[in-house]
C-alpha cells in the first residue's frame, strides 16, 4: 500500500534552503519516491491549520518511506532542511 510523507515547512533561511531542491530529488528515486505537492499556494478551507509551505511525497510503501528518511543518501538534504526550517512531518499509509 502506498505511503505518504507530509511536511509542513516554515522556512527560516530561504537562501540556504533553496539548495535543498537540488539535493533532494536524487535521494527519492532509489526508494520510488515522488513529489505530489511541493510548495505552491495554500488556502485554508476549514479549521485553523495554516501551513506556509506544504510538501507531500508518495512512496510505494511505508518501508520504502522509512528507508528513505533514514538513508545516508538523504542525510545531507535532511540536515540542511533541519538547519534552515521548522518542520512538522507525518507518515501516513493510504490509497
Amino acid at each position: 500500500m502506498a505511503a505518504y510523507i507530509v511536511f509542513e515547512v516554515d522556512v527560516k533561511d530561504p537562501e540556504r534552503y533553496a539548495k535543498n531542491r537540488d539535493l533532494i530529488q536524487p535521494t527519492l528515486e532509489p526508494y520510488g519516491g515522488r513529489f505530489l505537492v511541493r510548495g505552491g499556494s495554500v488556502e485554508n478551507l476549514e479549521g485553523s491549520w495554516r501551513p506556509s509551505r506544504l510538501v507531500i511525497v508518495e512512496f510505494p510503501s511505508v518501508d520504502k518511506a522509512k528507508a528513505w528518511w533514514r538513508s545516508d543518501r538523504y542525510k545531507p538534504a535532511k540536515q540542511l532542511r533541519q538547519e534552515t526550517t521548522h518542520t512538522e512531518m507525518i507518515l501516513v499509509e493510504g490509497v
